[in-house]
């Protein structure tokens, strides 16, 4: 039966095998702009994986546009790191393009050397919190000289390609929108106007690389910026770059980097966005890419079949499985390892900056020194514990050629990613939880389910190697009344295991507090099908619906003693959820200590004294405790031992992955 995911495309006069393409990533590999073995690893494991097209960069066009972590494109000397990588890709089998960019106002003077940024106006940016310089007319033809010559280095260097980036909040958007642009030159004023920077961009570069290399731009299908770029301005800026400039395909991305909607989180439905594209490939004749939380075959196949789009930008998604489109081509799809839009290695990562890493791929980013090799002596491994931590380390542990068995005392594996599931916006946990299942599966790891392990088992299996993943288990703080019936832990409520009442106060605002108050606030909200039913059918206008989607029928109230909630998440996750807080009108107490848990609420201090908080229920989110009762046993009998995931020290689900993969790989 044909599939639309595998047939070939045309961009140009480029053969295209197939439909998957891997956008632009900034990766923080780059060592002084120079492409690296790192670089070029990561991009030829994804191309050796099948899929079709690899976008590299962004790449910088002269020195104020990027940082030196960025490849780079703006002087002769990168060429021949550029020429090494394009031929890693091509090799193995994709299609190589770069992606070129000027950061414009979104760059920071610490990587300038404290050069001020540039901008077509000198309108301070929210996420740097620094003013840039406003352009020149001659700076700004200059710029357009700086793509048109960077462009001509990537076909130089072999590049099959060259892709613009015109969104995002970088320079040419911020030309495109009346925000950052109060230009009253003819680069400012008019939408005419405002696009005349991106188109002359691109017209410059079509000069320079000629009418058959194929010439790409990203672009936002929506800015998602209060009083910025709708759908309408930018797909008339689609058909211009068409009709005007000769771009060949557009890559619809969405959203500034400062916008308040979530673009990359789990709580972004999978395809959300392909909306987007759909309506710029209305207007225009050329392919159309979708981007966006697009991380299974499926959903990919659907968008490209019901026309919403021609390709599909799977970015993160090959970051987990590099080999997503060989196993979807080959009928594996059970076998692939989804990303689950957790963020806290591909983008959080960025902000301490790191190189790109991933939760649910600890190879990712270390693909010079992962490679496995079969262990000279094979060993009877025995893992303990069937979380995420104890099923990453037996798989490891099997790849090396090891006869491992995995041992959980519960009926299921999985551990404590089904409670990372459970709020609103992470089910995608869970789906880590299954594809560990399936690699477990598939490598044929041995699972004993309903195993308590103690120490007559382990004289009974005699085991070389023993690693314990027996995770963890919640904190119970000494609080007066804490033994009541109504008190219930928040793994309990995670778990659906406990009603609560009507009121309901958690003691403890990390992320775990955060989350159980937001599973909680959403008790008695629409679900999106009801919602979709009353909107479509017109029984409530918009605003009513709005109220209907927010507000439940539960009152909460999170309470915690430092000055913030919710610290523990990762950047690209807690504005989200704080957003989220807000919005779903859960009441938030920081600075406030518990003091007493009553018959009918709790008693608590903050700056403003002591006072009891009405509560039916009263939840305890006061964090965890490590499990761990076997180590010094199995030490005692000289078993080599290691201690991994939450049993070893309490952490996120990155930390379990990647612990148990190097665990299980160096045994």
């Amino acid at each position: 039966m044909r599939d639309p995911l595998f047939e070939s495309i045309k961009i140009n006069q480029l053969d295209v095998k197939n439909r998957i393409y891997l956008p632009a990533m900034h990766l923080g590999m780059a060592k002084d702009f120079e492409v690296t073995d790192q670089i070029v690893e990561f991009y030829a494991e994804r191309a050796r994986g099948g899929v079709g097209m690899i976008t590299v960069g962004y790449a910088t066009v002269d020195d104020l546009s990027g940082n030196t972590t960025n490849i780079g494109a703006h002087e002769d000397a990168f060429i021949p790191g550029l020429k090494r990588l394009a031929a890693a890709i091509q090799d193995n089998g994709a299609r190589a393009c770069v992606q070129i960019n000027h950061a414009g106002r979104y760059n920071f003077s610490f990587f300038l050397d404290g050069k001020q940024p540039v901008a077509p106006s000198a309108i301070a940016s929210r996420m740097t919190k620094e003013t840039p310089k406003a352009l020149e007319t001659d700076e700004i033809h200059q710029i357009i000289d700086n793509f048109a010559q960077a462009a001509l280095r990537v076909k130089k260097a072999g590049f099959d390609a060259v892709e613009v980036l015109s969104g995002t909040g970088y320079l040419i958007s911020e030309f495109l929108s009346p925000l950052t642009n109060q230009r009253t030159d003819a680069y400012g004023g008019s939408l005419e106007n405002r696009m005349r920077f991106g188109i002359e961009v691109m017209q410059a570069i079509r000069k320079q690389v000629g009418d058959a290399f194929p010439v790409l731009v990203r672009m936002n299908g929506n800015d998602f910026m209060s009083g910025g770029q709708g759908r309408d301005e930018l797909r008339e800026y689609a058909r211009a770059l068409e009709t005007e400039a000769g771009v060949d395909a557009l890559c619809i991305n969405v959203g500034w980097h400062e916008a308040r909607v979530p673009q990359i989180t789990a709580a972004v439905p999978r395809g959300t966005f392909a909306y987007l594209s759909r309506g710029i490939k209305e207007v225009v004749s050329i392919p159309v890419i979708a981007s966006h939380r697009i991380n299974d075959p499926a959903t990919a196949r659907d968008l490209i079949a019901n026309s919403m789009c021609d390709m599909v930008a799977m970015g993160r998604s090959l970051i987990a499985d590099p080999y997503l489109p060989e196993k979807a081509q080959e009928g594996r799809e059970k076998e692939i390892l989804h990303c689950i839009a957790c963020a806290q290695g591909c983008f959080d990562n960025l902000f301490k900056l790191k190189h790109v890493e991933c939760l649910c791929n600890p190879k990712a980013g270390y693909e010079c020194d992962s490679a496995c090799t079969v262990a000279e002596t094979p060993k009877k491994v025995m893992v303990v514990g069937g979380g995420a931590a104890g099923m990453s380390a037996a798989i490891a542990a099997k790849e090396r050629g090891h006869d491992v068995t995995l041992y959980e005392r519960s009926d299921h594996l999985g551990g404590q990613l089904y409670l990372a599931a459970a709020p609103p916006g992470r089910g995608e946990f869970a789906e880590l939880a299954d594809d560990l299942k399936a690699q477990v599966d598939v490598k044929n790891i041995r699972v004993k389910l309903n195993q308590n392990v103690d120490e007559a088992l382990i004289d009974q299996e005699k085991p070389d190697h023993v690693i314990v993943a027996t995770g963890a288990a919640p904190l119970s703080p000494p609080i007066p009344g804490a033994d009541q019936s109504h008190v219930v832990q928040a793994w309990d409520v995670l778990a659906d295991k406990v009603y609560t009442g009507q009121r309901v106060a958690i003691v403890g605002g990390g992320a775990v507090g955060v989350e159980t108050a937001l599973l909680l606030a959403e008790k008695g909200t629409l679900s999106a099908e009801a919602l979709r039913f009353l909107f479509v059918n017109q029984a409530e206008t918009p605003e009513v619906l709005f109220e209907m989607a927010t507000r439940g029928t539960k009152h909460v109230t999170v309470l915690e003693m430092i000055d913030a909630i919710g610290k523990d998440f990762g950047k690209s996750t807690r504005w989200g959820m704080i957003q989220d807080v807000k919005r779903y009108g859960v009441d938030v107490k920081v600075g406030t200590k518990a003091l007493e848990i009553t018959a009918d609420g709790i008693k608590v201090e903050s700056a403003d004294g002591i006072e009891e908080i009405s509560a039916d229920t009263v939840v305890m989110a006061a964090g965890s405790r490590s499990v761990n009762d076997l180590a010094a046993m199995i030490e005692a009998k000289d078993i080599p031992c290691d201690v991994i995931g939450d049993a070893g020290q309490i952490g996120m689900a990155f930390d379990a992955v990647h612990q148990g993969y190097r665990v299980g790989i160096h045994i």
